[in-house]
């Protein structure tokens, strides 16, 4: 953080406040006592106006006029903060002939600092003939807060063969990159140097070392220095508080923050973040009440901590009193705790209130930085609660609207993308990852990977995690459960064998995935090995998902009796999810015995759950058990039971199309099924004969078929050979692009109808019927011109130039 001695105050004593600087500040620049502007233009590729030719002698300006305009800068810096207000600043100073003055380049270049274009301000730092201390000191913070380390720790090294010795607060920025870089080694030489040239600590630079050794990792250089500190303020003790919460210490920082003199809202912040990183939440939340009853007043980032703590338990009514309070105390306009009250309404699965406060917001469309993180909360809380379309739709009012899209919305996108299946907007997603120029984090990549192989493309997956710079076990985990997903055991376990020759540790998520790939391929052996090395090797206590691989394990290569066994040796009875995958193997080895034992301890669990009825009620329908089929559907209806109907679905022109068995609610129903019927009809003659024996219920054999046909993945694939084949024939006519498709959308257009109208009485009766040409268009040319034009001349309906094609 800049030090305020250097950043200047928010408002100069004398100049503001006096009425000749009031009357300043309300007159334009223009009319001030300065020499009339000169022209200028944009040099090379810089984002500033220069001089035409500042080689060239310059009349000076008056001193008091270039002080005024530094005294300017000094009270409009606490509020610059957009780079468009920085830039016009810039252009009234060229304009007004101050601009060459070293002062007000110092000036400008902490605006742009403030605004995030450090590079901008390294142009005016280029440009400043007399560099000082200040100058030095402001660039490196700058680049300090914008996450350029290195470039800041080069800077520092250049100031020092330059000349200027830096001071405590520049020191402070450099510990700053020290510990942006990881660079123990860069950190220790700065405070050497500065024991060497006996520069005087202050607490603020004790403070900057103390959470150098702290962040990277030196406890006992941490201890050591803190015990020596004869000065200690808050930020002090909660640096080290937050040292051995860092350590795992969770009993040392209690006591340590137990008997700090300075138990401010940060110190109960920092002990309550503590608790909540080490996943003690119920702690966390014990000492929150604490410091309900004894501590300060909540600040915005104790009520973001609450929340937090409300979204990881669930707690939505806490979550609502936490609202209530803030509301209260004028906080709601932060967009940290409004990001946070997104965050836990969405993972509470209260959508409806996360939107509500999510467009309550009135300032959440100028597209800065904090725009973009409530938009990345909302995006994140679609994508939660199965919504991905909105989440998606929401990304393109992100785009319209000019808000900053950051890595964590795309990957939230990507994950959308991933749970619905719609291949063609992940790949927009990974588009606009390049675009944007965003480097490819873990989880982005991890994401990426995911999206490709749930969308069915396996080889984009690969590609995409090959092209990952930095792999680790999220991204190999993801590629790992791709090829597993997709029933390519072989190429999984190689995997991670591959993983583990590269000495990346895997986790419990890795071993769910190997054991589903040995269960797909019937690997008994290895997947008994496997399961056997995670507790010996790797010291991961097996989950309820790992022994529910490996009853699906067993009961995929039909022994049943063993995954029966296996339930009881581990005390597993009580998860409803080991039985359901033990009475899906009873349903695949027609085992109606074992089948009915297992529904009955199901029911036991669930009652409610349809899944386990229709499951039971497959085994007798397939063993021709109609009447026990029947009883269980009767039971069903009378406890109100309901099955939730399967559904598929195609995406067409960026929109999705949802089907279920025996769908007639879509608008071109009788076009599908008019397309189905053909389809179907070409395939037999092709010597295609339907499996009626799929078909678990007491009909005929035509029923049977006529079920088959109206399977909901049926209509979905013949809506999109339908669709395909419209847009072929729209091609053919001469009608191109969204807007020729939208306008043809619909047929008949109205000028058919209206022509049909007209001609109704003179046309015969079979040429209407056929759909042909009318009278008054056999004598005009055939090759349509337009799109109007191909709407009078065609008058042939598309499914019956489907029907001919």
């Amino acid at each position: 953080m800049l030090p305020r001695a250097i950043a200047g105050p928010a408002t100069p004593t004398g100049f503001s406040n006096s009425p000749r600087g009031r009357s300043l500040l309300r007159r334009p620049i223009a009319t001030l006592p300065l020499p009339s502007p000169r022209p200028f233009l944009l040099a090379g590729n810089a984002s500033f106006p220069t001089p035409v030719s500042p080689s060239s002698p310059q009349p000076s300006p008056p001193e008091d006029a270039t002080s005024a305009f530094v005294r300017l800068l000094k009270a409009s810096s606490r509020s610059v903060k957009s780079l468009l207000d920085a830039g016009l600043l810039h252009s009234v100073a060229v304009k007004a002939g101050v601009g060459q003055d070293d002062r007000v380049r110092t000036g400008l270049l902490s605006l742009y600092c403030r605004c995030g274009r450090v590079d901008l301000a390294g142009k005016l730092f280029d440009e400043i003939r007399e560099r000082d201390v200040l100058v030095w000191t402001l660039l490196i913070s700058g680049r300090a807060r914008a996450g350029q380390h290195r470039e800041g720790l080069e800077m520092f090294a250049a100031m020092l063969a330059e000349g200027p010795l830096p001071n405590r607060f520049t020191l402070s920025c450099v510990l700053k990159c020290c510990v942006g870089c990881g660079d123990p080694g860069a950190g220790k030489s700065v405070h050497g140097w500065v024991l060497r040239n006996g520069t005087e600590f202050d607490v603020v630079l004790l403070n900057s070392v103390l959470d150098f050794y702290a962040k990277c990792g030196a406890f006992a250089c941490t201890k050591n220095l803190f015990r020596t500190m004869n000065e200690k303020d808050a930020i002090s003790w909660n640096i080290m508080i937050g040292a051995y919460l860092r350590q795992g210490d969770i009993d040392g920082s209690m006591e340590l923050f137990r008997t700090s003199p300075y138990q401010d809202v940060s110190s109960w912040n920092t002990i309550i973040s503590g608790q909540m990183e080490h996943g003690l939440h119920a702690i966390a939340l014990q000492i929150l009440h604490t410091m309900v009853d004894m501590g300060p007043r909540f600040d915005q980032f104790t009520f973001s901590t609450a929340l937090v703590i409300a979204s990881r338990l669930t707690m939505l009514d806490l979550g609502k009193q936490l609202h209530c309070q803030i509301l209260r105390t004028g906080h709601a306009g932060d967009v940290f705790v409004r990001s946070s009250l997104i965050d836990m309404y969405s993972k509470c699965g209260d959508v409806h209130a996360s939107s509500f406060v999510f467009s309550g917001s009135s300032e959440h469309t100028d597209g800065t930085v904090t725009d973009s993180i409530s938009f990345s909360a909302m995006v994140a809380g679609y994508v939660q609660n199965g919504m991905g379309e909105e989440a998606l739709e929401l990304l393109r009012d992100m785009f319209q609207e000019g808000v900053k899209v950051d890595l964590f919305t795309l990957t939230s996108a990507a994950a959308a993308c991933s749970d619905a299946g719609i291949l063609e907007q992940g790949k927009q997603v990974h588009c606009c990852v390049e675009k944007l120029g965003h480097a490819f984090d873990v989880f982005l990549s991890s994401a990426i990977t995911d999206m490709y192989a749930k969308c069915g493309s396996l080889e984009d997956a690969r590609k995409a995690f090959d092209s990952s710079r930095a792999a680790n076990v999220v991204l190999w985990t993801s590629i790992i459960g791709s090829y597993a997903s997709h029933g390519r055991a072989a190429e999984a376990l190689h995997l991670f064998e591959q993983m583990s020759e590269e000495k990346i540790v895997p986790n419990e998520i890795s071993f769910v995935h190997v054991l589903s790939a040995c269960a797909h391929a019937g690997l008994v052996g290895r997947g008994h090995a496997y399961f056997k090395s995670m507790q010996e090797d790797h010291g991961i206590a097996p989950s309820v998902e790992h022994y529910t691989c490996m009853v699906d394990l067993l009961g995929r290569a039909g022994l049943l009796d063993r995954a029966k066994d296996f339930i009881r040796e581990k005390g597993i009875g009580n998860y409803p999810v080991v039985w359901t995958a033990l009475l899906s193997a009873c349903r695949v080895h027609n085992d109606a015995e074992m089948a009915s034992w297992v529904s009955e301890q199901l029911v036991q669990l669930e009652p409610c759950e349809s899944g386990h009825y229709v499951l039971l009620s497959n085994v007798h329908a397939s063993t021709r058990k109609w009447e026990e089929a029947s009883k269980l559907r009767r039971m069903m209806h009378e406890k109100g039971v309901r099955k939730r109907p399967g559904q598929s679905w195609i995406q067409i022109r960026n929109k999705v199309h949802t089907f279920v068995v025996g769908d007639k609610s879509h608008p071109e129903a009788a076009e599908i099924y008019s397309c189905l019927e053909r389809l179907i009809g070409r395939l037999k003659e092709m010597g295609y004969a339907s499996r009626t024996d799929l078909v678990l219920h007491d009909v005929e054999e035509e029923q049977r078929e006529s079920i088959l046909n109206c399977h909901s993945e049926k209509l979905a694939v013949a809506y999109g050979i339908m669709i395909g084949l419209l847009d072929l024939v729209w091609l053919v006519l001469g009608v191109q692009g969204r807007k020729g498709r939208q306008q043809a959308s619909s047929w008949p257009p109205r000028e058919v109808k209206a022509a049909k109208a007209a001609e109704a009485d003179t046309v015969p009766d079979t040429r209407r019927k056929l759909g042909g040409p009318t009278k008054s268009q056999l004598s005009e040319p055939t090759q349509p011109n337009s799109l109007h034009d191909a709407h009078q001349t065609w008058v042939t309906p598309p499914s019956q130039i489907i029907h001919a094609c």
